[in-house]
């Protein structure tokens, strides 16, 4: 296919980008990807902790400013496949009444344009093209399913096992998490955790290994790897956006599509938009910036050996609504993947090595999430061709009363020291809400199918279209509305 003139460009091979890909296979659609990295080759150092968590191997050399104007390196990664190289694969559906407006601690989270049902078939449908491993029966705020899991979940290792069963006896209701892993393939790699690592198409359920592994079985779709997308530039009525900039290998390029999907992250995203000039009606486009309030909570006990390898089977919910005194919502509560000692020497100074190892030897490691208010204030902005973003935290306290509660448990099951660091603002975790759907075009830039209220031809398809932030992972929430765009655009613009 020529590059110059398909009849859809994506822009971005993350999540967003490859499920509406895969979403348009067969569709009799030429369509051409643009992404601005490149595959992560089978050579590369996928396995080692240190080139990963400490020397920065594979973030690119790129700075943004932060809302002082100081400069920092974030942690988004651009490659074939997008950030969901490194995840950690956990596919999990927001939750029933994520979709309603729910009283938080700082405000409201808003109520979505439609309800948990509009998507559910879609959440089936990303299941099955990610391959989910989990199982519908052991958490109590599991959303309705029309049927099972497409695998059954990955299995707790023995140490693990055992945790499980201690927090069981503490009160707790762990539940397996709904992975996006072929484990007995990633350990077949090597034996690392997989969250956090590149996957090398060597297990991991992620944008590039699936979705555009299903783009792929159709010859009309082309993709063009270190291609960056410069601008969008439309036609003389202002509205209907005519070419794509791109450049390549030192050359500019365009691209004169019928269609344009944008889908290249959250804060590339809206920061396209702005550099551009479009879709702005509402004032909306980069503004309600989300980032799950995140911390990595350890675990120690003296008389536990942890010889786990991967770790990240369970999570809990238990006070996903509630703290159980009627207090407001807490958030989700799940394992991270299996922190090392040399994992911990990239983030904790002056601490001896040999001590890092012990503790590593001796502790079990979660990640709890409380959610992030969507606030006009929180957003992308730009200072020439330079990102700033400005975010203001929201349910702080209610995320500190979180990793309080997981504290107390965790010393109920017998792990006497319990510590805690919260991430900052240059860890994405989970970012979202920058050009968010909505029914009025003064309120919000997209529809309720991601179509730009201001231009026709224009959709958005990643984490930037989410309403909230909720406080689950948002890949397979993604991944259901970019499927469900992929079918719209398929129904209503190419049959036309």
């Amino acid at each position: 296919m020529g590059t110059g003139t398909p009849d859809v460009v994506i822009i971005g091979s993350g999540m967003g980008g490859a499920s509406v890909a895969a979403g348009l296979a067969g569709a009799g659609a030429r369509v051409l990807m643009l992404e601005r990295g490149r595959p992560i080759p089978a050579d590369a150092h996928a396995r080692d902790p240190r080139a990963v968590f400490v020397n920065g191997h594979f973030r690119p050399d790129e700075t943004w400013l932060d809302a002082g104007g100081k400069t920092f390196v974030p942690g988004n990664h651009y490659n074939v496949g997008g950030n969901s190289k490194f995840y950690g694969a956990v596919l999990i559906r927001y939750r029933e009444r994520d979709f309603e407006a729910v009283a938080e601690e700082d405000g409201i989270s808003p109520a979505w344009p439609f309800p948990y049902a509009e998507l559910a078939p879609w959440y089936d449908a990303a299941e099955k093209l990610y391959q989910v491993r989990g199982t519908a029966d052991e958490d109590p705020t599991e959303p309705p399913h029309t049927g099972a899991y497409p695998f059954p979940p990955v299995v707790d290792e023995p140490a693990l096992a055992a945790v499980r069963a201690r927090l069981e006896r503490a009160g707790a209701r762990p539940f397996s998490l709904p992975l996006g892993v072929d484990v007995d393939t990633w350990l077949a790699g090597g034996a690392t955790p997989w969250d956090g690592f590149p996957d090398t198409r060597s297990g991991k359920m992620d944008a590039e290994t699936c979705g555009i592994a299903q783009a792929l079985t159709d010859p009309d779709f082309t993709l063009l790897a270190g291609a960056r997308v410069t601008r969008l530039e439309t036609a003389p009525d202002g509205r209907t956006v005519a070419a794509v900039h791109y450049e390549r290998e030192g050359e500019q390029a365009r691209a004169t599509p019928k269609l344009v999907v944008l889908a290249a992250g959250a804060v590339q995203s809206a920061a396209l938009l702005l550099a551009s000039g479009l879709g702005n009606r509402s004032d909306q486009v980069g503004r309600n910036f989300m980032n799950h309030n995140a911390s990595a909570i350890i675990a120690i006990d003296p008389r536990f050996l942890n010889d786990s390898v991967h770790q990240k089977t369970f999570g809990l919910n238990d006070w996903y609504w509630g703290d159980g005194e009627g207090g407001p919502p807490l958030g989700n509560v799940q394992l991270l993947g299996r922190v090392s000692g040399e994992i911990l020497r990239g983030q904790v100074e002056r601490v001896p090595g040999i001590v890092l190892d012990w503790i590593a030897r001796h502790a079990v490691d979660f990640y709890a999430i409380t959610e992030d208010l969507p606030r006009p204030d929180s957003r992308i902005t730009l200072e020439g061709n330079r990102i700033r973003l400005a975010w203001t935290r929201s349910n702080l306290h209610t995320h500190q009363a979180l990793v309080a509660r997981l504290k107390r448990l965790l010393r109920r099951a017998g792990f006497p020291i319990v510590l805690s660091r919260m991430f900052d603002g240059r860890t994405p975790s989970h970012q979202c809400g920058t050009v968010r759907i909505g029914t009025d075009g003064t309120e919000a830039p997209l529809d309720v199918f991601g179509r730009a209220f201001d231009h026709p031809n224009l959709f958005v398809a990643d984490a930037s279209c989410l309403p909230t932030s909720a406080a689950v992972n948002p890949a397979l929430t993604v991944a259901a509305l970019a499927l469900r765009t992929a079918d719209h655009i398929r129904r209503l613009e190419l049959s036309a």
